[in-house]
């Protein structure tokens, strides 16, 4: 993993916003980016398939870091754009931000937690890689090629199921920035994300309380509804006032899901009526 230099391709915003980061994660009253206040090489595959858990056990996170962890620094840029693709990677500590470059210009994917994992399209052999991984923060990330990720497959179906679930979440997650892409209006786009955030929030504590609530940084938000920071701040800020929601740093409570998916309507009326003028 290398620093990244200037010149290089690159967002300017988002080589500033890595590599101003400190080791440890900021705290989120003085990051806006955080809080919504308005204001060392791998060892071979073989080496893992020599000494292999047996079938149906689960792997020692502790030797599966000590042979293919890979640490990095806030700012290091961990693969770029249009580089080939050995290994996936899999986040274990730390915030790593995705970027695309998109006519020339750097957009923001996605911002990846501990259990993500990324940089799969080289496990389809020979692709290039088809975005940037910049590391918000210090942490580290399981370098696995695809040998290795294989016989950890094979050997492991919690390993298995954990990877497939990441990959349908996804799809899900692509089909939904599709659906809020097509969207005009600022405040409809956060707010279709919110709606889809506290659905799944709900459906994945089985809760069957009106309301929902889930961890997302404002930096996360933006990214899912494709807008700059301090709008969708704004945008949260009048949803609070509307007591459609309740925030606690980088926690956002849904008192009433229903309520919020009314809003979603009256401002799609409002849009058609706008564009019929």
């Amino acid at each position: 993993m290398t620093s990244s230099p200037e010149g290089d391709g690159v967002a300017p915003d988002a080589e500033r916003e890595a590599s101003s980061a400190s080791d440890a994660e900021p705290d989120a009253a003085t990051d806006p980016a955080r809080s919504f206040s308005v204001g060392g090489a791998p060892k071979e595959a073989d080496d893992l398939a020599g000494r292999a858990e047996p079938a149906e056990s689960v792997p020692d996170p502790e030797r599966l870091r000590a042979r293919f962890g890979r640490p990095f620094e806030a700012g290091d840029v961990i693969f770029r754009e249009g580089e080939p693709g050995t290994e996936a990677y899999l986040l274990e500590e730390g915030r790593v931000r995705l970027i695309k470059k998109v006519r020339g210009a750097e957009r923001s994917l996605m911002v990846l937690k501990p259990g993500d994992l990324f940089g799969e399209s080289a496990l389809l052999g020979g692709a290039a890689r088809w975005s940037t991984a910049i590391a918000l923060s210090r942490g580290v990330a399981l370098a696995l090629d695809q040998g290795t990720l294989q016989n950890l497959v094979e050997r492991n179906p919690a390993v298995a199921l954990r990877i497939i679930k990441q990959l349908v979440g996804r799809l899900r997650d692509a089909e939904d920035q599709i659906e809020i892409m097509m969207l005009t209006d600022t405040q409809s786009k956060v707010v279709n994300a919110l709606l889809k955030l506290a659905q799944q929030s709900r459906a994945a504590s089985a809760s069957s309380s009106s309301g929902a609530s889930f961890a997302i940084s404002p930096m996360e938000l933006s990214t899912r509804v494709g807008l700059d920071v301090d709008t969708v701040k704004r945008a949260v800020q009048q949803l609070r006032e509307g007591q459609y929601l309740r925030v606690a740093d980088e926690r956002l409570e849904i008192p009433d899901i229903d309520a919020l998916r009314r809003l979603f309507s009256l401002l799609g009326l409002k849009d058609e009526i706008r564009g019929e003028q």
